[in-house]
């Protein structure tokens, strides 16, 4: 037979614990439910976080990780509405990518992305139509700059940008869309905006896309010079900027120096254009992530205050219905803090279990999301499951205290008479 004084040793009171929770499996279950809703709400919410930044991070790679964009309105990813002021900014020119490749040693090179919106971007083909294009206008650089890789056909050429020519490079949705059933279909003939336009080739689907989609898959790319003609009105232009291998950096700020030069900007006033890269992209999603991610957190306190009352609340039923058996150990040579460890302990457990069950719920949720939505990502992150069980374990080690000091400080004589 065991040893009484050695039931109050760690692992003998961890197993005491767990007896005591499975003798009251329901109770048990309903006392950490708010825990468990609490780590389970951080973990799906941290799950799909994470996947989000490393597709974001994929595609952000994939387009070019020395590359610099360059806008005169603040681009990426941002909170609330963008200033009024930003409007009043002059749109960038041309002549100022011309700067930028001929003045900055640290540039490899540059393309010129010029947005159509206001165009009659419909398209129509044997009687199909297709009116979701976006349509831009872009340098032959564009292909170099961003990584552009063909699934048909070839990109647009100097050629065709210094003759103007009606041709155009379609995205995959574009192609799938007007040529169901065709194989090939570079070559082709296509009517948009009352003009004539020669498929010339098609975009390959990039490995990496958000929910399933890029914003290529549905790109109509023009020569420039043939969307200035088309569109004389149009300045919303972007630069896309390619800076030397190991000199971003140096790149990024060659790049300011020049805008602020030719855009007349003070040296003590702020610039009237956006720079970003690859690192800032993913900084202003963090940002961003960052108060869903606090949110979460108020989401989950509130379900581990419920469940830690409920802890406290269960445990001091827990005190009262077993007065006599802590009277007979008191009585056997228990100490203060043996009672104590043996309520914490329990409290601890408890919570401990009711944190595993929140892990393994959100691990099902993460995975039945990525099961019927394959476009959103979810990615388990082990620091999200390490805080749960260590937030959830916590829980009962502050919520178990009172009850255990009350355990603890109980008279041996008037347990023993407890009926």
């Amino acid at each position: 037979m065991t040893n009484p004084i050695m039931r109050f040793l760690p692992l003998e009171t961890i197993r005491m614990a767990v007896g005591t929770i499975r003798t009251n499996k329901f109770r048990s279950f309903l006392t950490v439910l708010g825990i468990v809703i609490g780590v389970m709400t951080v973990i799906a919410i941290a799950s799909i976080l994470t996947g989000l930044r490393s597709r974001i991070v994929g595609m952000i790679e994939e387009y070019g990780t020395n590359n610099i964009y360059a806008f005169h309105l603040s681009t990426g990813p941002r909170m609330g509405d963008r200033d009024r002021s930003e409007f009043l900014r002059k749109s960038l020119t041309p002549e100022d990518s011309q700067a930028i490749l001929a003045q900055a040693d640290a540039i490899e090179d540059v393309s010129n992305v010029l947005y159509l919106w206001r165009e009659n971007s419909s398209m129509k083909y044997r009687g199909v139509s297709y009116k979701q294009g976006q349509l831009q206008a872009v340098s032959p650089s564009y292909e170099r700059v961003t990584n552009v890789a063909l699934e048909e056909g070839r990109f647009i050429t100097e050629i065709d940008d210094e003759h103007r020519r009606d041709v155009m490079v379609i995205g995959v949705n574009v192609a799938e869309s007007l040529f169901p059933n065709q194989s090939r279909i570079a070559g082709s003939q296509v009517e948009m905006g009352g003009r004539i336009y020669e498929v010339i080739g098609v975009l390959a689907k990039r490995q990496n896309s958000f929910f399933g989609e890029n914003e290529e898959d549905n790109a109509v790319f023009i020569p420039f010079q043939t969307g200035r003609k088309l569109s004389p009105r149009s300045e919303f232009l972007m630069f896309h900027i390619r800076a030397r291998t190991g000199m971003l950096d140096r790149g990024f700020d060659q790049v300011e120096e020049i805008l602020r030069r030719r855009r007349g900007v003070k040296y003590n006033d702020p610039n009237n254009f956006d720079l970003s890269t690859a690192d800032k992209i993913i900084k202003q999603f963090d940002s961003i992530t960052m108060y869903v991610g606090l949110f979460a957190i108020a989401i989950s306190a509130v379900g581990l205050l419920v469940g830690g009352i409920g802890v406290m609340n269960i445990m001091l039923v827990s005190v009262t219905e077993r007065t006599r058996e802590i009277g007979v150990r008191k009585a056997i040579g228990a100490r203060k803090q043996d009672i104590v460890r043996q309520f914490l302990f329990e409290a601890m457990t408890l919570t401990s279990l009711g944190g595993l069950l929140g892990v393994v719920v959100a691990i099902l949720i993460s995975y039945l999301i990525m099961f019927f939505i394959p476009e959103l990502p979810a990615s388990i992150p082990i620091w999200a499951v390490i805080a749960g069980m260590v937030t959830a374990t916590s829980v009962g080690l502050i919520f178990g205290v009172w009850p255990a000091r009350k355990a603890a400080n109980l008279d041996p004589i008037e347990c023993l008479r407890y009926e």
